[in-house]
């Protein structure tokens, strides 16, 4: 009798329970779908703000989707570089519409665009630093590709990691890496040396590039070769591509924990990442640990396992977060390089008498021999091309900050869970801020202090969540680029096809096809 009155408690015990849960997860979910979409808009509406009409769940996704895959399913009809309106047709309808400042939906999350160059000054300084950062979209599009990770870091969070990470980047670390590019670079061109003397006048540029930077990376950061690495890239890249696809799966509540084919490939993927990434951290271990090194190094990996042996307040990098890490700095600190390295040859391609110029810098300063830490900040022409490359191309086209807490920018009231969007590479085709030649190739605007301030140019974001590794990439792209411009001429191939398209980075959907000639047999 007494056995029986338990059970009853525990069954009335376990239904109050499931209840409470259920009413939970109900309230959750309403709240997020619908009571918070609702009384941003309403806010917004009041301010004058406006935008297209969403639909439950998926907001303005199938439209948006819908207009970007007219004007990206064919290749352009010539090269040039007003792309705004094949990357972004939406943003040019829209802004048309309901005026710079307009409200879309990106799900059940509302993104303002934002263009106005002051109020995105302010935004990206110090003073938001907390009260803005990466959604909960942007992490759960991502949690599978590059986890939370120094890129999808927000709060307390983000300012421990990138403590822990800023030694790896700075000047001095820089500089005794320069012996680790220029060997690597050295390898690429031998290989296009053999490949032209071969009788194959035509490369897709890309393809090297890529694995170049990956070689970079691999050994400057993870003391591993590219061969070594490659796997991991190999795998990150389709993860990127499945990753990017997801929105339209993660509009759903709950979405992504059921057993879609979609979401199994990105798991089995995800799985053989981290296996990859534990045999190397596993190797860099056991080295310190039997003797064989004095610490676990003074790379990124080095530094991060040291970091797993200390204990801070209200912060632990365990193995997944050193993972995150580690994945993050593998896809960054290749694949926006090799992008922006993609285009800047494309552009001197097609522009030979400044590919003539900046080789007459480079013959000038290095004197024939490889670049060095001295040579590279008296590539003054150098840096100007890789900079107009980066205004024209930008790796990232759009930044997204979502907003945690009420605040007042400029003369607008910006509620909690609104996203700002801010659309980078229609800020550095604008035409107001850069002029009438602002769809055309020309360094000479980066010429001395004459350009515009970082609040027009923000390629690697600013303030204090710019691109931790911007110094790295820079140094990296002047590097390669002064050592290719030296061993060939260039020009682009008939077979190129001028497609952007954004695939997380900015890419040469066909690949950058060019003809080589050696300078020197």
């Amino acid at each position: 009798m007494i056995s029986t009155a338990i059970v009853t408690l525990m069954f009335r015990a376990f239904l109050s329970f499931f209840f409470l849960l259920f009413i939970r997860v109900a309230f959750t979910i309403i709240s997020r779908y619908w009571l918070t979409p609702r009384r941003i808009r309403k806010v917004m509406e009041k301010q004058g703000i406006r935008g297209p009409k969403p639909r439950f769940l998926v907001g303005n996704l199938m439209e948006t989707a819908s207009i970007i895959s007219k004007t990206t399913s064919s290749d352009m009809d010539s090269i040039h570089h007003d792309i705004v309106s094949r990357l972004l047709p939406h943003y040019i309808l829209w802004s048309k519409q309901y005026g710079k400042r307009f409200i879309y939906w990106c799900g059940s999350e509302p993104r303002m665009c934002l263009t106005e160059t002051e109020m995105i000054k302010e935004l990206l300084s110090s003073k938001y630093t907390h009260l803005c950062g990466k959604s909960r979209l942007q992490q759960q599009n991502s949690k599978d590709f590059v986890g939370r990770g120094l890129l999808m870091a927000n709060g307390e969070d983000w300012i421990h990691q990138r403590h822990i990470i800023a030694p790896a980047f700075f000047a001095d670390k820089l500089k005794s890496q320069v012996g680790f590019m220029v060997e690597c670079t050295r390898e690429m061109i031998q290989s296009l040396h053999k490949m032209v003397e071969s009788g194959q006048k035509e490369v897709e540029i890309g393809g090297y590039l890529t694995r170049l930077t990956g070689d970079i990376i691999s050994r400057t950061e993870f003391d591993s070769s590219y061969e070594k690495g490659k796997q991991i890239f190999h795998l990150l890249t389709s993860l990127q591509h499945l990753c990017a696809k997801s929105n339209s799966y993660f509009c759903f509540p709950g979405a992504s924990l059921f057993p879609f084919k979609h979401n199994r490939e990105i798991k089995s993927l995800k799985m053989e990442v981290e296996r990859i990434l534990m045999e190397i951290i596993q190797s860099r271990k056991d080295s310190a640990e039997i003797g064989r090194s004095s610490s676990y190094g003074y790379d990124l990996l080095g530094m991060l396992l040291e970091e797993t042996q200390k204990k801070r307040a209200g912060f632990s990098l365990t193995m997944q977060l050193l993972m995150d890490e580690c994945k993050t700095f593998y896809f960054t600190g290749h694949e926006t390089s090799a992008m922006l390295l993609s285009w800047t040859v494309m552009l001197l391609a097609t522009n030979p008498s400044w590919q003539e110029k900046a080789r007459a810098e480079v013959l000038q300063v290095c004197q024939g021999n490889s670049p060095s830490a001295d040579h590279l900040p008296k590539l003054t022409l150098l840096n100007m091309i890789l900079n107009e490359s980066l205004r024209l191309y930008p790796p990232a086209t759009l930044m997204p900050r979502m907003v945690f807490e009420d605040f007042r920018l400029g003369d607008l009231h910006i509620p909690k869970g609104l996203s700002i969007w801010i659309p980078v590479i229609a800020i550095h085709h604008s035409e107001e801020l850069w002029g009438e030649d602002v769809n055309e190739f020309n360094p000479e605007r980066f010429a001395g202090k004459s350009f515009p301030s970082g609040r027009h140019f923000i390629p690697f974001s600013s303030g204090p969540r710019n691109c931790i590794g911007q110094a790295f990439a820079n140094m990296e792209a002047k590097i390669i680029l002064a050592m290719f411009l030296s061993r060939f001429s260039f020009a682009i191939s008939e077979n190129y096809r001028h497609a952007p398209i954004s695939v997380i980075t900015l890419k040469p959907k066909h690949g950058v096809q060019i003809n080589l000639k050696p300078l020197n047999p």
